[in-house]
C-alpha cells in the first residue's frame, strides 16, 4: 500500500514539474527608438501571451544590434539602417529580412535657433548652416541607425564636422536628446523618440523636417541558425510573422503619444 502511495506521489510531482516549465525566451536586439518610444511595451506582451514566451529586449544602436546578431548572441534583430541590414543578410548572418514600419528623422534644436535653421526643409542645408555658425551639435556617435544617417547627411554636405562645437557622445537617442537639451544644442533624432520625450521638461523644438532623405524604415531579421548553436529558429520566425501580421501592424498604427502617431506600417 505504501509503495503504491509513494509511486503515486512521485508521479504527481513529475506531472506538476512538467506543468511548471519555464516559458521560452526570445532574445531581441533592437534600436533604442523602439524601446524609448514605448512601442515595445505596448505590443510585445501580445506576442508573449500567444507564444508562451518571454522577450528579452536588448536596446542598443543598430550597429551594435547587428553585431550581437553576427555573434549569435540574439535570435532576431529589429533595426533601422537599410544598407547595414542588407550587408548583414548578404554576409549570411541574417535571413528573411522583412519591412515592418517607418517614420522619419528630424533635426531638433533650441528655440533660440542660433544657426537660423527653423523652417529649412533641406536637411543638408540645415547642417551647413549649423556648421557655418559653429552652433553646438550633439552627435550620438554610436554607429546607430541615426548616427549612420547623420554621417550620410554630413557627407552629402561635403563636410567633416570637428571642433568644440561638434560633440560626439556615444549615447543612445534619449541620452543624446537630454545632453542636447542641457547644452541648448542641435541634434538629429528619430521623430518617435523626440515625441516620446516631449513633456519631460525639454525645451528642444523641431528645426528642420520633411526632407525625403530623412525617411527612416525599420526591418526585422532572423539570425541565421546555421552559423551558431542556440538560436531559436522557430521562435524568431514566429516573432517576424507576428510583427508583420495585420493585427500587430494595426497595433503599431494605433500607437500614439501626445496625440501623435509615431510609426507608420510598411506600405502605408
Amino acid at each position: 500500500m505504501w509503495t503504491r502511495a509513494l509511486a503515486l506521489l512521485v508521479w504527481l510531482m513529475l506531472a506538476l514539474s512538467g506543468c511548471s516549465s519555464e516559458p521560452a525566451v526570445l532574445r531581441l536586439a533592437t534600436t533604442t527608438s523602439t524601446e524609448d518610444s514605448g512601442l515595445l511595451d505596448v505590443i510585445v506582451p501580445d506576442f508573449e501571451r500567444k507564444h508562451d514566451a518571454t522577450v528579452e529586449v536588448i536596446a542598443v544602436g543598430t550597429g551594435q544590434a547587428l553585431k550581437l546578431g553576427e555573434a549569435g548572441d540574439v535570435d532576431v534583430v529589429l533595426v533601422h539602417a537599410r544598407e547595414q541590414e542588407d550587408a548583414f543578410v548578404a554576409a549570411g548572418y541574417g535571413v528573411d529580412r522583412r519591412d515592418v514600419m517607418y517614420n522619419d528623422f528630424v533635426i531638433v534644436g533650441p528655440p533660440s535657433d542660433p544657426a537660423a535653421v527653423s523652417g529649412e526643409t533641406d536637411a543638408v542645408a540645415a547642417l551647413e548652416r549649423i556648421a557655418d555658425a559653429e552652433a553646438v551639435f550633439v552627435s550620438r556617435g554610436d554607429d546607430s541607425g541615426t548616427h549612420v544617417k547623420e554621417q550620410q547627411l554630413w557627407e552629402a554636405a561635403g563636410l567633416t564636422p570637428s571642433g568644440p562645437w561638434y560633440q560626439s557622445v556615444g549615447q543612445g537617442m534619449g541620452e543624446t536628446l537630454t545632453i542636447a537639451d542641457e547644452q541648448q544644442a542641435y541634434t538629429l533624432s528619430d521623430r518617435a523618440t523626440f515625441i516620446a520625450r516631449q513633456g519631460e521638461g525639454a525645451d528642444l523644438v523641431i528645426a528642420s523636417e520633411g526632407d525625403e532623405q530623412l525617411y527612416n524604415p525599420y526591418g526585422v531579421i532572423a539570425v541565421n541558425p546555421d552559423w551558431h548553436d542556440g538560436i531559436d529558429e522557430e521562435l524568431a520566425a514566429a516573432f517576424a510573422d507576428w510583427l508583420t501580421s495585420p493585427a500587430t501592424q494595426d497595433a503599431i498604427t494605433d500607437y500614439r503619444l501626445n496625440g501623435e502617431q509615431l510609426f507608420f506600417v510598411a506600405g502605408s
